[in-house]
């Protein structure tokens, strides 16, 4: 009787195989999530709030805002703003440069028109003009630190990153996870095929036994004389 009896090697090798898959796989599907969370912070939210994502480039606001911080500012009515909010305004009214800074205090005009003297948290004294309810463009939402220079790929002149990004790492990901899928499947198979060799082979063995034993059994009586 022969025993079919596993090579080490490649057993070695075939767990080894299945480490480096596992670990592609998780690190793929790590990198999707990370760029859906992107997506979503980046460009989903804002699009759908109109809010608008902006980069702190200056020290101005540490330590609450340090540069390479994503802001989210939305749109938010004058009357609204209050002392303490952060306020992201225009430096030239109809200009596109802007400053975020925090609101120290708020003025009311005989006609009703508020004006806004803001301060950065880090500089020793308030910005130089008081800022005009025309130059508001909303006040800061929630900030991500760190993500800012992602921003600026991403809403800059690049714009085509992140989608590009997330439709090739979609794309891996399907792949990786069909592959795995289909090697479960070819495992599974060849573990059922090897347990129906195995139990065809017991029973050969079984039936050639039975019929060595009931020969012998026949060929042990006498000759008749």
């Amino acid at each position: 009787m022969t025993r079919a009896t596993a090579r080490p090697g490649r057993a070695e090798r075939s767990g080894a195989r299945a480490v480096v898959h596992a670990v592609v796989l998780g690190v793929s599907t790590g990198l999707l999530l990370l760029v859906a969370a992107l997506a979503v912070v980046l460009i989903v939210v804002p699009k759908a709030t109109g809010s608008m994502p902006l980069t702190v480039l200056t020290q101005s606001m540490e330590p609450t805002l340090p540069p390479g911080t994503l802001l989210v500012v939305r749109p938010t009515a004058v009357d609204d703003v209050e002392v303490g909010d952060v306020v992201t305004y225009q430096i030239v009214s109809g200009q596109p440069a802007v400053i975020s800074h925090r609101v120290v205090s708020v003025s009311s005009a005989s006609n009703g028109e508020r004006t806004f003297v803001l301060k950065g948290d880090n500089n020793a004294k308030a910005d130089p003009h008081p800022v005009t309810a025309a130059q508001i463009r909303g006040v800061v939402w929630y900030s991500v630190p760190e993500i800012g220079v992602v921003n600026q790929l991403v809403n800059g002149s690049r714009s085509w990153l992140i989608p590009t990004v997330a439709g090739v790492l979609l794309a891996y990901g399907g792949v990786m996870i069909t592959i795995g899928t289909v090697t479960a499947a070819r495992r599974r198979r060849s573990t059922a095929e090897h347990g129906r060799r195995a139990t065809t082979g017991h029973g050969r063995r079984a039936t050639t036994g039975h019929g060595r034993r009931s020969a012998s059994h026949r060929g042990s009586g006498q000759a008749p004389v």
